[in-house]
């Protein structure tokens, strides 16, 4: 494991991995089409305009629109902020409000893609989307393998990340960290973040995110 911190040093461990058996094997929901979010039908249900939303939201017009017709998928700093805008949970952007349950099983084969497997950026998938009202929302994240691209994102809450199989890298603008399976990292979603994958395959990582819903709702400068 390696951890880079600002003044340059480096530590380092050795990094075994899990032994075989430990975690189960991961089954992904590859070849399903991918979840259509609700934002056009949430903004139009509250009489929002694309630009209202867009100011609300600190997102462009024009990329506010190509979400809403599928072209375009928005990272989770960027859902939150949409769901902050339009006052909903951010699992409420691809789930039925009439399909909520308080008890919600999601199988290893019904996660639901929320992103295209084609998409060359960070891979999403929704758990227990028909869960009532809660506190944290759950992802299976995929990050890709090149992640000097994307940039840097932050948002109001929390974010909770398990390496179920693979290996990351978590940026933060000043140092990095590396992370392996069964290794987890929780910190403050304000503090600008991405991830990448490292190694052949794209990690499978579990993504727990809690949105500060009451936090202040101006523009994000990380946003597009």
């Amino acid at each position: 494991m390696r951890e880079g911190w600002p003044d340059g040093g480096t530590r380092r461990r050795a990094h075994t991995g899990c032994p075989v058996g430990r975690i189960p094997a991961l089954r992904t929901s590859e070849g399903k089409e991918p979840v259509i979010n609700r934002v056009r039908q949430l903004r139009k249900e509250r009489l929002m305009t694309l630009d209202v939303l867009a100011e609300r939201a600190g997102v462009t017009k024009s990329y506010l629109s190509k979400v809403e017709r599928g072209h375009s998928v928005p990272s989770i700093a960027v859902g939150a902020s949409l769901a902050r805008a339009l006052d909903v949970p951010l699992d409420t952007l691809f789930t039925d409000a009439e399909e909520v349950s308080d008890v919600t099983v999601t199988r290893a084969g019904d996660r639901q893609p929320l992103t295209s497997g084609e998409e060359p950026g960070s891979r999403y998938e929704g758990i227990a989307l028909r869960a009532g009202t809660k506190r944290m929302t759950p992802f299976m994240l995929y990050p890709p393998h090149d992640a000097d691209p994307l940039p840097f994102r932050d948002h109001p809450g929390e974010e909770f990340l398990f390496v179920h199989e693979g290996e990351i890298e978590l940026y933060f603008p000043a140092k990095s960290v590396t992370l392996g399976p069964g290794d987890s990292a929780y910190f403050k979603a304000t503090a600008p973040h991405k991830v990448g994958s490292l190694g052949t395959e794209r990690a499978a990582v579990l993504l727990l995110v809690c949105d500060d819903r009451d936090a202040p709702g101006t523009p994000h400068p990380h946003l597009p």
